[in-house]
This record gives structure tokens, C-alpha cells and sequence, in this order.
């Protein structure tokens, strides 16, 4: 791709390349007449929560992700908090590049995380770093298929083996992802949690599902989602309120319908991206294991030091252009304000997390976008780079 003019940077004067601004995110929701049957039959007969449709968005889900029970709940946290509940008193071993909700969760399940560093390339969760760290306190290891990139599933499947722990996955990013052998990430560990909010492929407004072929899990969820009652008001343990409304479930039966054509439009985005910033000293993108392919509910460059601009200088230049970005997940999690107390001992063990978070940056990718955004955006990088000197001392000024 050409290189686009000095004076197409609006950081340096010119205006922007995005006049009504380019958003990081715009999800891709059904037609809204698509839920009206649904909705009319929920408020004819009053079934607005555990009702028909939500039983049949747990038997598709089930179905499209190869496993024997998809319990749905309020949310991909509340799913990983019930998943987490039996092993209350162990710790987890987990990223700390993630969402905070991986670490929240396992601390209201009464674990504790132990956060161990990610591959390099895949930016994931290390299986070749897990041993160090094992315990006999380890109760549970929890990769991330973070944005959207499948985790090492056969590694950790070998180590939960070996070891004897269980393996669940927080797979808030996962729906729209393949696994080896070209099947939807799911079927692998103990259970997998995903995320269903309006940032993800899979939408249901807010929610989630904990995939699993455990039928006493699956039983446990179902109840622990209804405040551990099993229906006779004498809870047999501590739950949630974590029920998925009708409406919520066919919104995402609908959304369901549009899953893989949204998944294949941000893999063409992604791999546009890749041609307009080939070549382009110090950007490199997040690698994929052979085989899989990411569902990209998030595409992110790494800015190395060739690049010329910092990722926080980058960023800002993009926004006089109108190009919304994200910093994804910066802080990692041993660095926040809610657990850098307790993990400042982890610091030193993390340096792999601690330069990924100097250097990430998440560039819009989503369906409603065109390929003239995608290229827009790369050209607007690569004009940043060929006039990093300029760019910074306009951001100084």
C-alpha cells in the first residue's frame, strides 16, 4: 500500500480523515422484527425469564459448540464465578493480561490468583511457565483466549492431566474462534465461559454461557444460577441471581444466525491490516497457533521501539484523526489499584505481560466496517511512522 501524504495526518494540520469519526466498536444485532414472534409469545404468556426461549438458545448453543450442556447466564463473570465455586480456598493460576473480571471472579469464588506470564507471540496465557508455579494449593488453571485467539488448549489439557487440575477458560472473546481442526473453541477443559455482551460477535445485550461436558457441573450451574435453590426454596448452596431473561436469549438466538459471517468479516479485516502495515518498522501483530482462527473481538498491533512513536503517542495522533483505540488490557491486572497490594511480589515474574502492556494497541474491527476503513486506518499508521519526529513535536506543542 502507497503511503499516504504528510499532509493527510491531521495531527499535522490537515483535517480529519474521519470527519464523523470511526468508533472502535459498532456490534452487529439482528433486525429488530427478527425478535418480534418471540417477544409476542413471551408477554402473551408471561414467560419472561426460563422460559422456551431460552431453552432452545442452550440447545442451539450446544449444538454449534460441540459439547453436551451450554447453561446461559447473566453474565460471562457470573458463569466463571459458579464455575470457580467448587474450588474455593485454592488458587488459580491465570494471565494477568486479561479483563479484571478473570481475577474478580475467582476472588468472589474464594480463590486466589496466581498470575503466570503469556506467550510472547500468541499473547496468551505460557503453558511452559504453569509448572513453576503449581502448588499444592493449585486448584485450577485458567488460560484466556485472549481477543479472540485460541489458547494452547492441548498444552494445558497435558498439564491438567499430569498434574491433576482441572482446566477452565475464561472464553469471554471466544465465540466466532476455531480450534484445530477448524471446530468452534468450546468442547476443551472442564468448561469454558464465554462472554455475550454488545463487544463480542455472539450478543445477547448483556450475558454469557459456561460450556461444559460435566453433567454434575452442568446441574450445579443451573442451580447455582438460580441462588443455589433447587426448586424447593432450601438452597443446598450459596448462588446468584444470575438468570439470562427470554428476551436476552432471542436476541441471541437471532445473533447466533449472524455469528460466522461476522467472525469471517473481521478475519478479512484482520488480514487487510496485516497487507497495509507489512513492512512498517516495529508494528507486529499477535500470532495464532497453526490451525485456528481468531474470532478478533479485538484487532491489536504491538509498537516496538523501530516504530518511531510510543503506543500513547500513536493513540493520539489516530484521535485527530477520529480513530477511536484502545489500550486493551492496560493496566494488567497485578498493576491495578485493586490487587497491585497483594501481587506486587508477582511483578518481577511477568516481564513478557509487563512489555506487551508498554506497546499494545487495539485498532477498530468490525462488521459494519468497510475495507476502505481498514485501509484508511493502516495508511494513517503508516504516515504516523514516516513522520514520527514531526507527529511527536506536534504533540509536544
Amino acid at each position: 500500500m502507497p503511503s499516504v501524504t504528510p499532509a493527510t495526518l491531521a495531527i499535522l494540520g490537515a483535517s480529519p480523515a474521519f470527519p464523523d469519526g470511526l468508533p472502535l466498536l459498532r456490534p452487529t444485532l439482528p433486525a429488530a422484527e427478527a425478535l418480534t414472534p418471540g417477544l409476542e409469545q413471551a408477554f402473551a404468556t408471561g414467560s419472561l425469564t426460563k422460559g422456551p426461549a431460552l431453552r432452545e438458545y442452550e440447545r442451539r448453543l450446544a449444538g454449534h459448540l460441540g459439547v453436551e450442556h451450554a447453561v446461559a447466564v447473566s453474565s460471562c463473570t457470573a458463569g466463571l464465578m459458579l464455575a470457580f465455586d467448587r474450588f474455593r480456598g485454592g488458587e488459580a493460576i491465570m494471565p494477568s493480561f486479561t479483563f479484571m473480571a478473570t481475577a474478580m471472579a475467582a476472588v468472589w469464588a474464594g480463590l486466589e490468583p496466581v498470575f503466570c506470564d503469556i506467550d510472547p507471540r500468541t499473547w496468551c496465557l505460557d503453558p511452559t511457565r504453569i509448572e513453576e508455579l503449581v502448588t499444592p494449593r493449585t486448584a485450577v488453571i485458567v488460560p484466556v483466549h485472549i481477543f479472540g485467539a485460541p489458547a494452547d488448549t492441548a498444552g494445558f489439557a497435558a498439564l491438567g492431566e499430569k498434574h491433576g487440575i482441572p482446566v477452565i477458560y475464561d472464553a469471554a472473546h471466544g465465540f466466532g474462534a476455531l480450534n484445530d481442526g477448524g471446530k468452534p473453541v468450546g468442547p476443551e477443559g472442564l468448561a469454558q465461559c464465554f462472554s455475550t455482551s454488545p463487544t463480542k460477535l455472539l450478543i445477547t445485550g448483556e450475558g454469557g454461557v459456561v460450556a461444559t461436558d460435566d453433567a454434575a457441573l452442568a446441574e450445579r450451574l443451573v442451580v447455582g444460577r438460580e441462588y443455589g435453590n433447587p426448586g424447593d426454596y432450601d438452597p443446598i448452596f450459596v448462588g446468584l441471581n444470575a438468570r439470562l431473561p427470554e428476551a436476552s436469549a432471542l436476541i441471541g438466538g437471532a445473533s447466533l444466525d449472524l455469528l460466522e459471517d461476522e467472525a469471517q468479516r473481521r478475519n478479512h479485516f484482520a488480514g487487510l491490516y496485516r497487507e497495509a502495515l507489512a513492512g512498517v518498522p516495529g508494528v507486529s501483530f499477535q500470532e495464532l497457533r497453526p490451525g485456528t482462527r481468531s474470532s478478533y473481538k479485538d484487532l491489536s498491533i504491538r509498537l516496538g521501539a523501530g516504530f518511531g512513536l510510543t503506543r500513547d503517542e500513536l493513540a493520539h495522533a489516530l484521535k485527530a484523526d477520529r480513530v477511536d483505540t484502545r489500550a486493551y488490557y492496560v493496566p494488567a491486572v497485578h498493576r491495578t489499584k485493586a490487587f497491585a497490594a497483594s501481587t506486587a511480589q508477582c511483578d518481577d515474574r511477568l516481564p513478557q505481560t509487563n512489555s506487551l502492556c508498554d506497546e499494545v494497541l487495539t485498532l477498530p474491527c468490525y462488521g459494519k466496517m468497510g475495507d476502505g476503513d481498514v485501509e484508511k486506518v493502516g495508511a494513517l499508521v503508516r504516515a504516523a511512522h514516516e513522520r514520527a519526529a514531526a507527529v511527536r513535536s506536534a504533540l509536544r506543542a
